[in-house]
């Protein structure tokens, strides 16, 4: 599902335009996995698909934590170092302090919550751009990490974080993936169906315009770094199961992919438009190309390769879609004017 908000100076993509990126995408998607499992017959084997869905979960919500920053026209570069922090804390809760689960992974995320606000408010009362701020709270947010945790592992946590990431539906479908599906649910009704989502699109697509409309345009903007901040320790705390322990390395190799899955998937990167369907499609994209090289036994780095071509067609592409979509706004408007 795409939702956006028009204004004057951002004319949003045509319907047409959002089912054809949605369609083109969804065949790219088909494409690979042809290919994949002509190559690597393993690419269809229980086993992998069990794995890939696992993945595909924790992307889904990664791309999901960028993309509701992108909402206001802004970025967080801090997504992994708040995923961390909330995976640290998430061990440090469940095995030193010994809280029940459902307490420590409340926790862990009001953390990813806080430290996303605490982003949002100094953007706003600054004045300063995201990208600066973001990019400085990484470093910030990691490395106190690292100091209180002394970079130590959690892998004594409780039998049931282990036995949840194990599990499988149907044979090979991780619960995690229907969860990150539920989150998708969650971002829709919101954007759609809240005043609260509308302000936040209102304040990407034009922040001026919104201001002089009456939207809290400071307000949507650390609402939107909140979210991102609890969103990312969601994906952490996933990896978490996946992995039945607590490491200082979750995150680090988040970044990519963040801006991938909702690029590719029709989000803007100039704001006031997202695509929540359309970034569970990317973050599958990027999924599947990964355990495919996997299966076949190629290299990490032709990953990265491969990763960061994709990125720059992806961005490319963003820039098309606004050209194209204030060419067509700028075409009505002068029909409109000779009529």
């Amino acid at each position: 599902m795409t939702l956006s908000v028009s204004s004057e100076t951002r004319a949003r993509p045509s319907w047409l335009a959002e089912q054809a990126n949605l369609i083109g995408l969804a065949a790219i998607i088909i494409l690979f996995w042809v290919l994949f499992t002509s190559l690597a017959p393993g690419f269809v084997s229980s086993f992998n698909l069990f794995a890939l869905s696992r993945s595909l979960a924790v992307d889904i919500v990664i791309g999901f934590s960028t993309m509701v920053v992108l909402a206001t026209g802004g970025m967080n570069l801090a997504i992994g170092s708040i995923g961390v922090c909330a995976v640290m804390a998430s061990g440090f809760l469940m095995q030193t302090i010994g809280l029940p689960i459902p307490v420590a992974l409340a926790l862990a995320l009001l953390l990813g919550a806080f430290l996303g606000w605490l982003n949002g408010f100094v953007i706003v009362r600054s004045g300063v751009n995201s990208f600066i701020i973001t990019l400085a709270s990484a470093s910030l947010f990691l490395g106190g990490m690292l100091i209180l945790s002394k970079a130590q592992t959690f892998n004594a946590l409780p039998p049931e974080i282990a036995a949840f990431g194990r599990m499988r539906w149907w044979g090979f479908v991780s619960p995690l993936l229907f969860v990150a599906i539920g989150l998708g649910v969650a971002l829709i009704i919101l954007f759609r169906f809240t005043a609260l989502g509308r302000e936040i699109l209102a304040a990407g697509a034009n922040a001026r315009a919104a201001e002089l409309s009456g939207v809290p345009v400071g307000r949507a903007i650390i609402i939107a770094h909140t979210l991102s901040g609890a969103l990312a320790a969601s994906a952490g705390l996933m990896l978490v199961f996946r992995l039945g322990a607590a490491m200082p390395s979750i995150g680090q190799d988040w970044l990519l992919p963040s801006f991938l899955a909702p690029v590719l998937g029709g989000t803007l990167l100039a704001g006031g438009y997202v695509s929540v369907v359309g970034t569970m499609l990317g973050a599958l994209l990027v999924t599947t190309i990964r355990s495919g090289l996997l299966v076949m036994q190629i290299g990490n780095f032709w990953l990265q390769l491969f990763l960061g071509l994709i990125l720059l067609f992806a961005v490319m592409l963003d820039r098309y879609r606004s050209v194209y979509a204030e060419r067509r706004s700028l075409g009505r408007k002068n029909a409109g004017r000779r009529a």
